[in-house]
């Protein structure tokens, strides 16, 4: 049987986190519901109206290109590309065509350690919206969205899978969201992917028919379009068959592709530069001052969260994938540390990935939405560590704190939870314990060793769990034997 390779390139659009649109001063505001409300005489495309690039979009790009380890060109313009659509109002979309801003760069694939090339990343304006009509006799355009800046980013060929297109996205979208340009939220189409898939047999010079999957707005559907795909090219030549170069979009019901159009030949978009925009020059200043802005990225989080803390790959990936987790879990260290040098943060972890998560998970809220604090943690944490309070009494006032925002340490003095460990204070609640359970008793006296773990849970339950368990059992054992 034939061996096929398959080779896939990706061209990765996102909308970025500005206040206005890319060339006029119209809101960029996704959550205004109005059609045709954030619109103006440049966007919508009038005669006679001058574009004016927005600074913060191309600070965005040249951040990201430089978090992305691309060049930064030190001349770089604007260009037109000519297309007809309803979804455009100039008839023309203002991109970049061959001097974008940022080019020949890479990202390493955290868990694949393989190295995915990115020939550019460009700006360019998105276009409206078009809602079609249930009968298709008829289309509505929504300008809200048109001239929003979006960024492009094109990588080589360097993808043989469906698992490394998903892990590049899926990075891809997080620095997004550390850099703060863009939130990548796809479901809103704010990231936008388009797959260019071929195969070849094994050793082939050349690649195979290439077939361009677009508008793909989850990772799931990601990764099933790419892997239809190289299956239905398998299948094809395993058949004889003869492929052909086409647009093809994503079924999410049915998980397959299904053909939009063929696409023998490039479109001529005549691209031509911009005239209304004077070409652009970043000199070592500019460029630095970009560098200035990139903070900690996810890779580099991850392997310090390895270091410093002692966690495992996973455990470090999980934390570094979300960061709003992962500064809680810094700060909660940092005041554990302060509380007790010996503070176990493996334990900081634990409840915040379990326990803290289920209560969010529950409640339907984000970790930002609750009133707990990291030091509240880090309280509970300590006294954990110092026999003071058990895992029962923890997971209780823990979710007390996250509702109300109030210290642990005030709702277990309150409350009395401290643990009680004076063997003195537990006498009395064991014996009545002893008392009310005479066949229990008599059980464990003949052998049972279960029936005395029964006799703790009752202590247990009448101290709230706030009675050290070990000391239960040991004042349990002794009025037992007399």
């Amino acid at each position: 049987m034939t061996k096929y390779i398959p080779t896939i390139g990706l061209e990765i659009h996102a909308e970025l986190s500005t206040q206005r649109k890319m060339f006029c001063d119209c809101l960029n505001d996704e959550t205004e519901l109005s059609p045709n409300v954030n619109v103006c005489p440049i966007c919508l495309g009038h005669p006679g109206t001058i574009p004016t690039p927005n600074e913060r979009a191309i600070a965005y790009v040249v951040t990201t290109g430089l978090a992305l380890n691309c060049r930064i060109a030190r001349f770089s313009k604007f260009d037109r590309k000519n297309y007809f659509y309803p979804d455009l109002p100039k008839a023309y979309q203002i991109s970049q065509y061959d001097q974008p801003f940022c080019a020949e760069g890479f990202l390493v694939l955290p868990h694949r350690k393989k190295k995915i090339r990115i020939t550019r990343i460009h700006l360019e304006e998105d276009t409206a919206k078009l809602a079609h009509a249930v009968d298709g006799k008829s289309s509505l355009v929504d300008f809200n969205r048109a001239g929003v800046p979006l960024m492009e980013l094109v990588t080589e060929p360097d993808f043989h899978s469906a698992e490394d297109v998903v892990e590049f996205a899926r990075e891809f979208q997080l620095i997004l969201r550390y850099l703060g340009v863009s939130d990548g939220d796809m479901e809103k189409g704010h990231m936008r992917i388009e797959a260019n898939i071929s195969i070849a047999p094994e050793g082939s010079p050349t690649l195979g028919t290439k077939v361009e999957v677009k508008n793909l707005n989850s990772f799931r559907a990601v990764g099933g379009a790419v892997a239809y795909e190289i299956e239905q090219h398998r299948r094809a030549l395993d058949a004889g068959e003869r492929l052909t170069q086409e647009t093809r979009g994503w079924d999410e019901a049915k998980q397959e592709t299904y053909s939009q159009r063929s696409k023998e030949e490039a479109h001529d978009y005549r691209y031509f530069p911009e005239p209304d925009i004077p070409p652009l020059t970043f000199d070592d200043a500019y460029i630095e001052l970009a560098r200035a802005q990139i903070v900690e990225l996810p890779q580099d989080r991850r392997e310090r969260f390895s270091r410093e803390y002692n966690l495992s790959e996973t455990q470090a990936d999980l934390l570094a994938g979300d960061q709003a987790l992962a500064e809680f879990f810094e700060d909660a260290v940092s005041e554990l540390r302060a509380l007790d040098e010996r503070g176990d943060t493996g334990m900081v972890y634990n409840y915040l990935t379990s326990d803290i998560q289920g209560l969010l998970s529950a409640s339907g809220m984000v970790l930002s939405q609750t009133k707990l604090e990291p030091e509240h943690l880090a309280h509970l944490v300590a006294f954990l560590g110092q026999g003071k309070i058990s895992s029962r009494v923890a997971k209780d006032v823990l979710k007390q704190s996250l509702e109300t925002g109030r210290d642990p340490e005030s709702i277990l003095t309150e409350e009395k939870l401290f643990q009680v460990s004076d063997t003195g204070a537990l006498d009395g609640m064991v014996q009545e314990v002893i008392d009310k359970n005479e066949k229990v008793c008599y059980d464990y006296r003949n052998g049972k060793e279960a029936a005395l773990q029964f006799l703790v849970g009752q202590v247990m339950a009448k101290t709230r769990g706030a009675a050290n368990p070990e000391v239960v059992r040991t004042v349990l054992k002794e009025k037992l034997s007399q």
